[in-house]
């Protein structure tokens, strides 16, 4: 299996957010406010039980409901990241889409952030190509000053390498590294701590995948990467 074939075998199971007893209105500012993901939302009027709730299932099965106000936030414009936790928490490795630049950037931090809390362990990030990694090589370099934390980037090689301390830097001619963005945290072997974002540059400067928090899934990605890319052609330190 690829990582493409990863990120597709994600995208085929589709969640469904179903919200009860709501007005259009409702519906629609959770239709709009998850239009970027690989979810259906679908209003549903009930003569008896809760109002204004939604339920999330995959195929037939339940995995978690909670009310409008904790998803929307009481203006209903789901303006709070937080007040939309009880959901997010379970939309790990449900496919994003259309992410631009900016918005893969932003997913990345997350995880960036986290290896630079814990200050341990091993990043792996490929952004596509050399010339693309130029411009985030830099958040990496500090992101290995937080010794013992090693990080190891991955790139095709469309133009010359740029300087670069502290990181390994890996030059593989792939079609698979050209086209793919991926920033997986080994979480220094502690299972809580994984996590890992996936995508592909199916059209230019737009990317479609996941990011999950499953250690397994983590797992398969850096061995993925490991296995087929780490113990050849590769240039590390100063250049």
């Amino acid at each position: 299996m690829t990582l493409t074939e990863l990120i597709a075998g994600v995208e085929a199971h589709r969640k469904t957010l179903t919200v009860f007893n709501a007005t259009e209105s409702e519906i629609t500012a959770l239709r709009d406010h998850f239009s970027d993901r690989n979810i259906d939302v679908q209003g549903e009027q009930t003569p008896a039980g809760p109002q204004r709730y939604v339920v999330l299932s995959k195929g037939d099965d339940f995995v978690t409901a909670t009310s409008i106000d904790s998803v929307l936030g009481t203006d209903g414009t789901a303006s709070q990241p937080a007040s939309y936790r009880p959901i997010l928490d379970h939309l790990d490795e449900t496919t994003f889409t259309s992410y631009d630049m900016d918005q893969m950037g932003a997913a990345s931090h997350e995880i960036e952030d986290r290896a630079w809390r814990i200050g341990s362990g091993t990043v792996y990030a490929g952004f596509g190509t050399v010339s693309a990694l130029e411009f985030r090589i830099d958040a990496y370099e500090r992101l290995a000053d937080k010794k013992p934390l090693s990080v190891h980037l991955y790139a095709f090689p469309d133009s010359e390498i740029p300087t670069h301390d502290d990181v390994t830097v890996h030059l593989e001619r792939s079609e698979e590294i050209r086209t793919t963005w991926f920033v997986a945290y080994d979480g220094d072997g502690a299972d809580t701590n994984k996590c890992a974002l996936l995508a592909e540059e199916r059209e230019p400067d737009t990317f479609y995948g996941f990011w999950t928090y499953d250690p397994d899934t983590v797992n398969w990605i850096i061995d993925h990467v490991v296995t087929n890319y780490t113990i050849t052609d590769h240039t590390s330190g100063s250049q």
